[in-house]
């Protein structure tokens, strides 16, 4: 079934997709193989997100930020037609949680803007970061910024406030299209990731607390 999903997800006018890739041959594509290999092993998830012997935390970081960014997209994707400007025209995780726009250009100031604005605001915004090499540097012996850890800190943050608004505004519509298993190990994967290297404030997940 998620194969159809994602099939409907690609023969949309706006196509969401992952839209970055591993180098073979990198250092970072053998980890991401690593990851997904423990992934799909069925190993234990609190397990799986555990940074492997050796390895530095900063690229384990590196390849789960941008897969994560890579799944959510497609997870978000398949939402889209029920997320529309009518049904969600603001940005929300129910009646306690209003998310607003901000960021360095545009909207200088936290602006209120309808998800499908604000997701698209979003995705674009995290592809400018990962495909920026002063940020996240590809090439062998090219250290990572300071700031590193904090700039993949914002991204996974906003990225959970994808899955708090698909999941309490569209969670029937994961239902009816058959991917709620799909979306609930994604986000478990996420959310056991976060805890691991405590990479979100314990207050932005409150809104999905309860599961």
């Amino acid at each position: 079934t998620m194969a159809l999903c994602l099939k409907q997800v690609f023969n949309k006018d706006k196509t969401f997709r992952p839209r970055k890739k591993f180098e073979p041959g990198t250092q970072r594509f053998e980890l991401y193989k690593k990851a997904q290999a423990s992934l799909k092993s069925g190993l234990d998830l609190k397990a799986v997100v555990q940074l492997p012997p050796g390895e530095s935390i900063n690229d384990w970081i590196a390849v789960h930020v941008v897969d994560f960014f890579n799944r959510i997209n497609l997870i978000y994707g398949t939402m889209s037609e029920f997320c529309t400007e009518r049904s969600c025209p603001i940005m929300s995780g129910g009646l306690k949680y209003e998310y607003r726009w901000q960021d360095d250009s545009k909207y200088k100031k936290p602006t209120k803007l309808s998800a499908p604005q604000y997701m698209c605001m979003l995705m674009d915004w995290i592809e400018m970061l990962i495909n920026n090499e002063d940020v996240f540097p590809t090439r062998i012996g090219v250290p990572f910024p300071k700031q590193f850890q904090q700039v993949c800190t914002k991204i996974l943050t906003r990225l959970f406030r994808v899955f708090v608004h698909v999941y309490i505004h569209h969670f029937d519509s994961i239902i009816s299209m058959g991917a709620e298993a799909h979306v609930n190990t994604c986000y478990k994967h996420f959310y056991y990731f976060i805890r691991e290297f405590s990479l979100i404030d314990h207050r932005e997940l409150e809104p999905l607390v309860r599961m």
